[in-house]
């Protein structure tokens, strides 16, 4: 694991892209370095079973996967370009168009994904403990 100790103010600041911070579900809040294995791994870092994942997410391209977080809700906020959020519901997909720094929740327990409109930068709050991936 490579948290950071945040016990005193400092100001050093930092991409969100690629260091992830967790809000614990008390007063800390630590940044967590992310590697190229971050969500293929997530299941074995149990630092991360409370709390919410706060990161950015840069994509010029559509969405390799379905992603699904069955220990909460996600808010998805788009920061700048144009996203699709499919989710599916009831085995059918629905469409919710993020543009002009809009947001929308996906509910936990849904699949969903995202469909590049414009390169596009996103804000995610996440509860990440369990979260899945599977193939389009």
């Amino acid at each position: 694991m490579n948290r950071e100790d945040t016990t005193m103010a400092d100001d050093t600041t930092f991409d969100l892209a690629r260091t992830y911070v967790h809000l614990e579900d008390g007063p800390r809040v630590d940044r967590i370095a992310v590697s190229d294995d971050f969500w293929q791994t997530i299941a074995d870092r149990p630092e991360l079973r409370g709390g919410r994942l706060v990161l950015v997410s840069r994509s010029g391209a559509d969405w390799d996967h379905w992603e699904m977080h069955p220990e909460g809700d996600e808010i998805v906020y788009l920061l700048s370009g144009a996203l699709d959020v499919i989710l599916e519901e009831d085995g059918q997909e629905r469409t919710v168009e993020l543009r002009d720094r809009t947001a929308c929740i996906v509910p936990r327990g849904v699949w969903h994904r995202g469909i590049v409109r414009a390169p596009a930068e996103t804000l995610h709050i996440t509860r990440g403990a369990g979260t899945q991936h599977r193939p389009i």
